[in-house]
């Protein structure tokens, strides 16, 4: 991949995993989870299913959803699925909107993996990417898409820079 692609890639991915990249006043920001239902646990140690207009906002980061649900281990987060259709938006630093849809995102907290399955479409101003599976690993950088292993078609398409 070239490293022009990584970075339309990464700097999408790394929006919804709250990395340096997504707009890091946000991590600063009190998250907003609302639903048409939700179930959760108490304790260090619990889970939470949320279902039906799924709406999670903190500071420049929108996830629209159907249905999710979040576990915690310790008091800390450690794994986010959302299915039914996922939207996310978010700024980074720079102010460059990065946009996601897809149907269904995993997120292991703790690997720090992102797979963005179904239907996926990572835009930004600079171009887009079109996948049945995008993996991103956070901690290596490392991006794979195609279908499941391996297999399907990937369709990027990267805009010319401004004034080349």
């Amino acid at each position: 991949m070239f490293p022009t692609n990584k970075l339309l890639l990464a700097s999408a991915l790394l929006a919804i995993g709250g990395s340096a990249f997504a707009r890091s006043s946000d991590r600063n920001q009190p998250m907003t989870i609302d639903s048409n239902w939700q179930s959760c646990g108490l304790g260090e140690n619990m889970s939470c299913e949320l279902r039906g207009d799924i709406v999670i906002s903190q500071g420049t980061l929108k996830i629209n959803s159907a249905q999710g649900q979040i576990n915690q281990v310790n008091g800390r987060p450690n794994r986010a699925r959302l299915a039914g259709g996922v939207n996310m938006s978010q700024e980074l630093d720079d102010g460059t909107p990065v946009k996601t849809r897809s149907n269904a995102v995993d997120y292991d907290f703790n690997t720090e993996i992102i797979i963005l399955t179904g239907n996926v479409e990572i835009t930004q101003p600079r171009g887009t990417l079109r996948g049945e599976r995008v993996v991103y690993n956070m901690k290596t950088g490392q991006v794979q898409s195609g279908g499941q292993e391996g297999g399907g078609r990937v369709r990027m398409t990267i805009q010319p820079k401004a004034g080349s």
